[in-house]
């Protein structure tokens, strides 16, 4: 990255653009503390946590989803819930302790999979659901961790046109007392929900403003749209 200064402000939806090796998921993992900054400072919500793990910046409020996504195939919507429930909660997870006998956890878990749309499939394997519910299972795994600010990369990738309209309702219903910065290659679908847009081109802020105005920035049109 080269000098990035991205302020986004409570309840905002924002949405990173820029082409392939703009530094777009390089921006998140700084974020999140999956890469280790080499100068600058990282704040969330008006803190200092540039030296802080990821998993602390976790507890302070920070979720997020991945390009690639990272689900146990064998095991059930529901029982991926729960771990990534067990993950965030005081208890010390037992491998030999049933699932069942955390106290909450599954209540919790069929509640945040009616949230998304997926309660009637709490019991199929991750193997048996389409590639569009497997997307929405990982953002009800991040929504899950009652965030105040949710970095979704690229949540509309390899949906279909039924699966991206549901994921779009999905991103336009979560709560505003929740942050969103989306990465997104769908134009169409992913301006709909952005408020700002921030346009990134080899680690750098090239343009940044409203819908509107990036859109007609010719540096926009140069480096993203082909013109």
């Amino acid at each position: 990255m080269n000098g990035v200064s991205l302020d986004v402000m409570p309840g905002e939806r924002r949405l990173i653009i820029g082409p392939n090796g703009a530094g777009k998921t390089t921006l998140f993992n700084l974020i999140t503390g999956d890469l280790k900054r080499d100068a600058g400072a990282i704040r969330l919500f008006g803190d200092e946590v540039s030296r802080l793990k990821p998993h602390e910046r976790a507890h302070r409020g920070l979720a997020r989803t991945y390009q690639i996504i990272t689900l146990f195939p064998k095991d059930s919507l529901e029982h991926n819930l729960v771990l990534s429930l067990l993950g965030l909660s005081k208890s010390r997870w037992d491998v030999f302790r049933p699932l069942v006998r955390y106290a909450g956890l599954n209540e919790e878990s069929l509640r945040v999979l009616k949230r998304v749309g997926l309660e009637h499939l709490a019991e199929r394997s991750i193997g048996e659901v389409s590639y569009g519910e497997k997307r929405r299972l990982e953002i009800a795994m991040a929504l899950a961790q009652k965030p105040r600010l949710l970095l979704l990369d690229e949540p509309f990738a390899g949906l279909s046109r039924e699966e991206r309209a549901a994921m779009k309702d999905l991103i336009a219903g979560i709560p505003r007392e929740v942050t969103v910065v989306m990465i997104e290659h769908d134009m169409d679908t992913a301006l709909d929900l952005a408020e700002r847009i921030t346009v990134l081109h080899y680690g750098s802020v090239i343009v940044e403003g409203t819908r509107a105005e990036v859109v007609a920035d010719p540096k926009t049109r140069e480096v993203y749209l082909g013109d």
